[in-house]
């Protein structure tokens, strides 16, 4: 009965080897050497090698506690029994051998791990610095480049406002529109500059004050003073409108405006503008030119490509296109915070600024080649998948 009792407490024991592993691995061990108990022994030793940090000391200890055993029994009067000895022995280092041997697998998995993902770290740590020193590459180059040419044209544009003074008025006044619309130019370049460079501490410079709906009546007065015919109609408050909102109104109204006076200068510009309570609108729709295009106007053809993306990253939409002999932009926005992302379509047509777009094939030109190969149109339908 006693038997039976203490075996039954050496499984229980063994419930409890992963908290207390060294001492219940030394109860295991005496109650093997009194009740012979070679699985529960195994099983606690195998749990001693395999998480018990220092593995080696302790198979001493067991491998000492193994000879003192033989040598006890030798003095009690027993006979030296080899096989007997190679069992104890066997028994005691086995377990122990096969625990060290998967303990030490899983540190090996454990460390490969650690440096993989240290390995990661500094990859994303190198990418990130080569972003830097391309940003401020490209800084550099465009302090050199753009903002000393548009220098210069401000210059110019003074020293012709003091030249023209009270002798040709109109000329004086075209030279303070081109001063102001360059100075302009030179403030958010510089902005854009301090975004793309990085302080002497490593951080990127805070981002430097955005345009926002408010100055929508300026990009008006500048159209009118560029020779369009542009008229605002504005339904409600866009000042109330989020940040982001706004920057998107500025910018899409900027690019159309910009678009017209290259494509059809002195055209009429009819901009419509309705601030509702969920969702605002923009629409800009310009007549033909009254006279010829701006040809000498550069043009990378991403404007309205640029556009779509932010009305996009919005939940909005923009829809820009020929309409009659004119082109028409509209832009609608959520007031509110867009949901995420659910697959909705956007389909983006490219061919020649100012033709039909019919299933992705160019059609007859609307107001002749003035560029190769600009967007032409940009649609959003909900039920095409998304490129």
């Amino acid at each position: 009965m006693t038997v039976a009792v203490l075996s039954g407490a050496v499984g229980l024991l063994l419930w409890w080897r992963h908290k207390r592993t060294v001492v219940i691995g030394w109860l295991v061990v005496l109650c093997h050497l009194l009740l012979f108990t070679p699985t529960a022994l195994a099983i606690a030793l195998y749990t001693v090698g395999s998480t018990y940090p220092n593995r080696w000391r302790l198979l001493a200890w067991f491998a000492g506690l193994g000879c003192l055993s033989d040598a006890g029994a030798l003095w009690l009067g027993g006979a030296w029994d080899f096989r007997g000895a190679a069992y104890s022995l066997a028994l005691v280092v086995g377990p122990l051998v096969v625990g060290y041997a998967v303990a030490l697998r899983r540190d090996l998995a454990v460390a490969a791990q650690a440096e993989l993902a240290t390995r990661e770290r500094e990859h994303v740590l190198l990418v990130e610095q080569a972003r830097v020193n391309e940003r401020s590459s490209i800084a550099r180059d465009m302090h050199d480049v753009v903002a000393h040419r548009v220098g210069h044209i401000v210059l110019l544009a003074a020293a012709l406002r003091v030249g023209a003074g009270s002798v040709n008025r109109k000329v004086a006044d075209d030279a303070e529109q081109i001063r102001h619309e360059g100075r302009r130019a030179l403030e958010e370049l510089r902005a854009i500059l301090g975004v793309l460079t990085p302080d002497r501490a490593g951080r990127s410079a805070p981002r430097a004050p955005q345009v926002d709906a408010g100055e929508l009546d300026d990009l008006v007065r500048s159209a009118r003073r560029a020779g369009l015919h542009a008229d605002l109609s504005m339904e409600g408050e866009p000042g109330s409108l989020p940040t982001l909102v706004q920057q998107a109104l500025y910018r899409t109204l900027q690019e159309s405006l910009t678009n017209a006076a290259k494509y059809a200068p002195g055209a009429e510009v009819g901009i419509e503008l309705r601030c509702g309570p969920d969702t605002v609108d923009l629409t800009v729709i310009n007549g033909p030119a009254s006279g010829p295009p701006a040809d000498e106007l550069p043009s990378g053809g991403n404007g309205l490509l640029g556009l779509d993306e932010r009305a996009s990253l919005l939940g909005g939409d923009l829809i820009a296109g020929p309409e009659g002999e004119g082109f028409r932009v509209e832009l609608h926005l959520p007031i509110a915070r867009p949901a995420p992302c659910d697959g909705s379509a956007v389909t983006v047509a490219l061919a020649h600024p100012r033709q039909e777009v019919v299933e992705g094939r160019p059609g007859a030109s609307r107001r002749g080649d003035l560029e190769p190969d600009p967007l032409a149109a940009v649609s959003r339908r909900r039920d095409a998948p998304r490129l």
